[in-house]
């Protein structure tokens, strides 16, 4: 029905005769004259719609924002001063021979370039809401993206098999979502969080090298770069070391930003967890700022500062300083702000020092807290910090996770903002990392148990395995993540092929041989018969597109997202179902006000 896309239309058709499908993005009539910018997929085309052809006219009269349009016309310069380099189409325009309403439109609630529209709107209004060109643009993305990731998985021989969506439910770190079955009363399938188990089968099997563009489902609290429902590239091989299935990965993810928006990332740089976590307080820093942390804790364990001796001498707690060159020049104002923001992540507060003179000793220090430290930790703090003339030190002190939480938090605000970026404190556009040497294992206080790190499907160092008994909290886990501008891409871990280490993991998590029979049988057994050495990564195909596209949200990468209370505005889900269905389920809801 069409000769080529609205958005297509260049000098290159110059003379010619075009059809055209699309909507009416906006309509203009200029003394005699109507223009209709028409619109799809591939971008815009100016329509011009002459007096001299009445029926042409008289059909452009009466066309609406987003009315659906087949135009037949030819494609003309556009003239002289009234170009628009921005489109490919900027330099013609198309003047219609015939016009043909598809289809009319009623008075959309919302105009599709309006830049200020509530994420509510977005969401009741999705369909309309995709027509926008940068949400075009973002699903086109996505699936070049996708395509480009398929090609180089192909190219490197892995292959594409699908592993099944109703399963049994396993503890693997989130909430299941249930799905009751009819056939078997009281008994529910498991929508899979990952398909983790079914790939190591795969590779028990033979398959050496499979991949797999996958729904993967959490029933779990989200954010901004979390759903409920979410895409993974899941990946696994055999008999590759974790150097090189890191290699390997490494160059598909730069294959595919270079192929997909023709930008060249720069060397991976490796970095253990601890030192991760040393530095900037994160396991998945942000390069991008240049900022890190100082260690303080031993200077700190004898001063009279209780705010700071206190954490000290705590069995978790730590005292950093994070040195910001140029902070000096902060005003109160900010610093109280700042002050306020890493509340937020469970610090009491936030103290400072201003270096106004660095040779000055207590004298050349602008804080509060100067008089409460010795000479000693004033002198070990601008040493370690290497504090100059008009820098700013801000500290934190407290349990280690929520000084890492908030000072990290801290590192990254302070960067990006307009502060940082006048100073220099945060560059580059792409700053990619591999963190690896994960500990196996994180102590649950609370229950008096380890839980682990990753999944209890992750090997231990070369090593560690007699530790998985007498010490798990020494035992290193064969695992890694990539991160690019401080968000985690995806993770993954070379795999426990034995049997024999993986019942101690399940020990040493506390899952009796009973309780791992039942939930886990399927894959002990498997290992059993000769599984071969192997390992695989995950990557999270939203995220991947959400940092590509610079997108504050998943929701805007993806085309029919949830909001963060689970939801879906478009249909209403989820949404109730009638007595009949819930019979044949063998289900009865529970009144909650009644407690029954």
């Amino acid at each position: 029905m069409r000769t080529t896309y609205c958005g297509l239309v260049s000098d290159a058709l110059m003379g010619q005769t075009v059809t055209l499908m699309g909507w009416a993005h906006r309509r203009r009539d200029h003394g005699g004259v109507i223009f209709i910018d028409l619109r799809d997929r591939e971008g815009l085309v100016q329509i011009v719609c002459d007096p001299d052809r009445a029926d042409t006219f008289a059909t452009a009269e009466g066309v609406r924002n987003e009315f659906c349009l087949k135009v037949t016309g030819k494609v003309r310069a556009r003239p002289a001063g009234t170009e628009n380099n921005n489109l490919v189409s900027g330099k013609v325009e198309v003047l219609a021979h015939e016009l043909e309403v598809l289809n009319p439109s009623v008075t959309p609630p919302f105009q599709l370039d309006d830049e200020n529209l509530s994420e509510t709107v977005r969401l009741t209004h999705r369909v309309l809401d995709l027509r926008r060109p940068q949400m075009q643009r973002n699903m086109m993305l996505r699936y070049r993206v996708a395509m480009e990731i398929r090609k180089f998985l192909d190219a490197n021989g892995f292959i594409d098999i699908e592993t099944p969506m109703l399963t049994k439910s396993t503890p693997e770190g989130a909430r299941d979502y249930l799905v009751p079955s009819r056939v078997h009363d009281g008994l529910f399938f498991a929508l899979p969080q990952s398909p983790q188990l079914f790939k190591q089968l795969l590779m028990v099997a033979g398959f050496d090298r499979y991949y797999q563009v996958v729904k993967c489902f959490r029933d779990e609290d989200l954010r901004a770069d979390r759903q409920p429902e979410f895409t993974q590239i899941d990946i696994e091989t055999s008999f590759l070391t974790e150097e090189e299935i890191r290699t390997m990965f490494e160059g598909m993810i730069r294959s595919t930003f270079q192929h997909a928006i023709g930008v060249e990332l720069p060397a991976f740089p490796v970095m253990t967890w601890a030192d991760a976590m040393r530095l900037y307080g994160s396991d998945k820093p942000d390069l991008r700022v240049k900022l890190q942390f100082t260690e303080l804790t031993d200077v700190m364990k004898d001063v009279d500062f209780k705010v700071f001796s206190g954490p000290a001498n705590m069995a978790d707690g730590r005292v950093v300083a994070l040195r910001v060159p140029g902070g000096a020049e902060m005003s109160r104002g900010e610093i109280d702000g700042y002050t306020e923001f890493v509340k937020i992540y469970g610090a009491k507060g936030l103290a400072w020092i201003k270096v106004n003179e660095a040779g000055a000793g207590r004298d050349g220090l602008q804080s509060p807290v100067v008089k409460n430290l010795h000479d000693r930790a004033l002198t070990e703090i601008l040493s370690r910090t290497g504090a100059r003339n008009g820098d700013l030190i801000f500290f934190g002190a407290d349990k280690a996770k929520v000084v890492n939480d908030s000072i990290g938090a801290l590192r990254v605000k302070v960067g990006h903002s307009e502060f940082g970026k006048a100073k220099g404190l945060a560059h580059g556009d792409w700053e990619p990392l591999w963190v690896v040497d994960f500990p196996m294992f994180e102590h649950d206080e609370a229950n008096e148990r380890w839980s682990a790190m990753h999944h209890p499907f992750t090997s231990p160092k070369d090593g560690h395995e007699d530790w998985l008994e007498t010490d798990p909290g020494r035992c290193i886990a064969k695992a890694y993540d990539v991160v690019l501008n401080g968000i985690e891409l995806g993770g993954g871990s070379v795999r426990i092929h034995r049997e024999e280490v993986q019942s101690k993991v399940f020990r040493a998590l506390k899952i009796g041989a009973e309780e791992a029979q039942a939930k886990f049988g399927f894959l002990l057994d498997a290992l059993q018969y000769g599984a071969p050495p192997h390992g695989g990564i995950a990557i999270g195909l939203d995220r991947f597109v959400m940092l590509m596209t610079g997108a504050e949200s998943l929701r805007d990468v993806i085309a029919f997202p949830k909001t963060q209370r689970a939801q879906c505005l478009l249909t209403n889900a989820p949404g109730p179902v009638d007595e009949k269905q819930l019979r044949e389920l063998h289900i009865r809801l529970r009144n909650p006000q009644a407690g029954a």
